[in-house]
């Protein structure tokens, strides 16, 4: 049995029905969302206090997913993102199959393959992917652990995942690139 199990049924549950969940990713804690559900994302907007034309980051599980959710990705894009060391988020063209409101007003979309079991289970089992941005008021620090969230954001999400809660060990956020259209790499955020 997997040790976070009961997590995953709880959180599924509230994703399913249009809820928000606040649990950790393979970066920094975040509030998420199924990304293909305008409403959920619009929530998720409202309690960051984020104006929706800020974009959000997309966790998908594999790179076949990113067929279905992308009109051209990359040929290359797979060995592209095995070659990255450390979480990446890579900026696409031409999104598919989104909520809107997840979708920048370039018609781009932030994606990043999840490693983490917990949040790969998630994004497997909620066939769908999954909107995840840091657990903190839009303009405050991103919480580097569980303890830096705020009482609003912890209030706020539909659903806490429990699981890692006492991890006391400071995350980062991640690495964010932007694939350009003559194949080259732009590094917006080390």
């Amino acid at each position: 049995m997997i040790h976070f199990e009961n997590d995953l049924e709880h959180a599924l549950a509230v994703l399913r029905t249009g809820g928000t969940i606040l649990y950790p990713t393979d970066t920094i804690w975040g509030l998420g969302c199924d990304a293909t559900d305008e409403a959920a994302v619009r929530r998720i907007f409202a309690l960051k206090k984020r104006d929706e034309s800020k974009s959000l980051v997309i966790l998908m599980a594999d790179v076949k997913d990113l067929v279905k959710y992308l009109s051209h990705p990359p040929p290359d894009i797979a060995d592209t993102l095995a070659g990255f060391d450390r979480p990446t988020t890579v900026i696409y063209e031409g999104a598919l199959h989104l909520a809107p409101n997840v979708v920048a007003e370039d018609g781009t979309v932030a994606i990043r393959l999840v490693k983490d079991p917990f949040c790969r289970h998630l994004v497997k089992r909620l066939r769908r992917p999954l909107v995840s941005t840091s657990a903190n008021i839009s303009g405050e620090p991103a919480p580097r652990s569980f303890a830096d969230i705020s009482p609003e954001i912890l209030n706020g999400a539909d659903y806490v995942v429990k699981y890692r809660q006492d991890d006391a060990s400071e995350h980062q956020p991640s690495r964010i690139v932007r694939i350009r259209k003559d194949g080259q790499m732009e590094v917006l955020r080390p």
